[in-house]
């Protein structure tokens, strides 16, 4: 058997990992959309004031376009009568298509220097712009003064837009205007630097002659005021098609291209004007300076265009090879970031109401439950008196077998002990035996699992209540008692106990008792009134012998043999009741790599259960009852809400580092008050010390993230026709007699 357990363990570590990659992967879309939007490592800092004193003269009084080929700076112009019209900060899809609409109505040709996390997000945008042949330069990737950054933040806010530029358009460009920049005099001595860093790499920087500073919204007529050269000059005009609301300069690009052609004026892109510098020629007229390839064929890369390439040819290079590729991929992966952060949103706000309303419903039906069950009057009939079956299957349980059967032994109610050994190699019949209590039988198989363990004792049980409760499982005295009388109800047809973590003095266990009492005390009770429990626990529940014979005793096909009976006996029209005052005290795994067998085992059976029934949606009487009521809250409460559930914390994580610590901090601290609102309850119904809740942030931050990893494992094997075995967890047997217990 353990050889068989570590060849499923083997075979169930590549689904682990598949579950890890899609949190990581998760992780890695929302950092991707931040890194986008200039949350994630976004600067809003602006430098003003500084001096410029290491800047060349002729560079601060020269022309908009500056070039440092060979490492000698040189500045060209715009001719007299010409405009250079360029645009900054987009693609946006609101204004650029409006901006391109225009531009394309008078035959107009621009120059737009693009942001490059807008390109990732509108790749056609800028397709129909380098096709309608306007000119494309470089804004930075996330709109950053540079002269703050380092200098590998800059080479990577260049190469990140240069394949932004090459996934959208499938170019590169030489091309560069920095963020925040105007004219050539304020070009300061933090600044200057980096313009002649990128002015080696190839890059040409472009500056503004006149600033129509439409970004100040201060009136079409102003704009086109603004914008306009005096005494017939050349410049570099500057306009926005995107950061901000843009509805003014659409308005006033109209006008201002037909006043400014009434002058005399041409417009052409800045290539254009640097051919024109070069060439000596005069403006050009509408329509040239479109992009083109460039004539001998070389190509830029993400670093930076290299070039060799001539002036007079255009900025744009065909972006070929690994830089295409890597460009498409970028594209790709920002394609899925921006479907995939609005839906894990839309999925936040579904879960959140989920989670809130799940608690609310547990507060206000255990409640109603707890004054039920407790009023003086309540009752379920006459006493049950009568002996019942008490079955424990055992495997290898020599550490618990004597507590366990020591506890029983002190029941308050008659009854009769069955242990099933099935097939121990440990001596656990032998040390079963050698106690020699009078009530208690022995009866050996040979190994088959716990089901067949229990059915064998359900047909070897002589009395028609059977107790069913797992080998390192201790009773209270009472527990048997209070366990049976349900019974009295001819409607009821199983029971389910009250199990608590009997070994909580370590941190694992004190986070396993917090769940423990929860799930008890509110789940149970809320699945208790609306006749829809969902599980008998293993650790101690109780049955009407004939219901479980009549179901088919206790299934092997699922690995959840107690969640699969359980759901049985609702289709069968019994009822299933909580009994809150039947205590048992079980040991809870004593490790992380334990925990986490046991919890995919309980996950992964819970699905294969469901699944066994899922004809009960459908089906009639009880048994739809069940599916149309308690399928649905078990799907969304225990599997989807909690499959999703860790967008709250990776989103809260996301918010605090990235948007508003303090806002993320509180959000998070409320849903936190909530819980522990709801967990002091649940422990104020069952008399539990208040102390062990001061490990519930803990939890929150390590065991909840733990749990959340199991049941996408769970999930993962479920969708991929895993198969896997029932694994026995290592007992100590340190949970004894539940004396101080608490």
């Amino acid at each position: 058997m353990e050889r068989a357990a570590g060849k499923a363990a083997a075979l169930q570590k590549p689904r682990v990992i598949l579950a890890l990659l899609l949190l990581l992967a998760l992780i890695c879309v929302m950092l991707l959309d931040g890194y986008l939007r200039a949350e994630v490592g976004g600067d809003q800092r602006v430098r003003t004031g500084a001096s410029s004193s290491d800047v060349p003269d002729d560079v601060l009084d020269g022309g908009p376009i500056v070039t440092l080929r060979g490492g000698q700076a040189k500045t060209v112009s715009v001719p007299d009568k010409t405009i250079a019209l360029t645009f900054d900060d987009g693609p946006n899809p609101t204004w650029t298509p409006q901006v391109l609409a225009i531009l394309e109505k008078y035959d107009v040709p621009a120059t737009f220097f693009l942001v490059g996390s807008m390109v990732s997000r509108y790749p056609g945008i800028v397709s129909d712009m380098v096709g309608q042949g306007h000119e494309v330069g470089i804004h930075t990737f996330t709109h950053v003064d540079l002269s703050y950054q380092s200098d590998a933040r800059v080479r990577r806010e260049m190469e990140q837009t240069q394949l932004a530029l090459a996934g959208a358009a499938g170019i590169t460009t030489t091309l560069f205007r920095a963020p925040y920049s105007s004219e050539t005099d304020a070009i300061d001595n933090y600044s200057w630097p980096v313009y002649k860093k990128l002015g080696q790499d190839g890059y040409t920087s472009v500056f503004v002659d006149t600033d129509s500073d439409d970004w100040k919204r201060p009136g079409v007529s102003k704009i086109v005021q603004w914008a306009t050269p005096k005494k017939n000059m050349g410049a570099s005009v500057l306009f926005h098609d995107a950061g901000g609301e843009r509805s003014q300069t659409i308005k006033a690009l109209p006008r201002y291209i037909e006043k400014m052609r009434a002058k005399g004026y041409t417009f052409t892109t800045i290539s254009g004007v640097k051919e024109q510098g070069r060439g000596g020629g005069q403006g050009q007229q509408p329509g040239a300076g479109g992009p083109q390839s460039a004539a001998d064929g070389s190509q830029g890369t993400a670093n930076g265009p290299q070039g060799t390439a001539s002036t007079l040819q255009a900025a744009h290079r065909e972006a070929t090879g690994a830089i295409l590729y890597e460009g498409k991929a970028l594209v790709a992966a920002v394609a899925v970031a921006e479907w995939a952060v609005p839906t894990l949103s839309v999925g936040l706000m579904v879960v959140g109401v989920a989670v809130m309303g799940r608690f609310g419903m547990m507060l206000v039906l255990a409640r109603r439950h707890y004054r039920l069950r407790n009023r003086r009057r309540f009752s379920w009939g006459p006493t049950v008196t009568r002996p019942v079956s008490v079955i424990v299957p055992a495997y290898n349980e020599k550490e618990c077998i004597a507590n366990t059967l020591a506890s029983l032994a002190r029941s308050t109610h008659p009854i009769e002990v069955i242990v099933v050994d099935d097939g121990s190699t440990d001596g656990t019949a032998e040390i079963a035996e050698s106690l020699g209590m009078p009530n208690v039988r022995v009866v050996r198989q040979a190994n088959a699992g716990k089901p067949a363990a229990l059915n064998n004792g359900v047909r070897n049980a002589a009395h028609d209540i059977v107790v069913m409760m797992d080998g390192d499982t201790v009773f209270e005295p009472d527990t048997v008692r209070q366990l049976v009388q349900p019974f009295a109800d001819p409607e009821v047809g199983a029971v389910a106990g009250n199990a608590k973590v009997g070994n909580r003095t370590t941190v694992i266990g004190a986070w396993q008792h917090i769940e423990y009492v929860m799930g008890f005390n509110l789940d149970r009770r809320m699945y208790d009134l609306l006749r829809c429990m969902p599980t008998i626990p293993g650790a101690i529940g109780a049955f009407r012998r004939e219901a479980v014979l009549q179901a088919g005793g206790m299934s092997e096909d699922t690995l959840a043999e107690d969640t699969d009976i359980t759901i049985a006996m609702h289709r069968a029209g019994r009822r299933v009741v909580y009994q809150e005052h039947a205590r048992a005290w079980t040991e809870a795994p004593g490790s992380l790599k334990q925990l986490w067998s046991q919890r995919y085992r309980w996950s992964y059976g819970t699905m294969q259960a469901l699944w066994k029934h899922r004809k009960s949606l459908t089906d009639k009487g009880p048994s739809g009852r069940f599916g149309r009521v308690g399928m649905p809250l078990v799907v969304l409460f225990q599997i989807v809400t909690p499959v999703f559930a860790p967008l709250i914390d990776v989103f809260t994580a996301y918010s605090m580092i990235f948007i508003d610590f303090k806002a993320a901090l509180l959000a998070w601290l409320a849903v936190l008050g909530v819980q522990l609102v709801c967990a002091a309850y649940a422990f104020r119904l069952d008399r539990e010390k208040y102390r062990y809740l001061l490990m519930m942030p803990l939890q929150q931050l390590a065991y909840r993230q733990m749990m959340y990893l199991v049941l996408i494992h769970s999930c993962v094997t479920a969708l991929t026709g895993g198969r896997l075995r029932w694994q026995k967890l290592k007992r100590t047997g340190e949970v004894g007699t539940p004396a101080g217990a608490g």
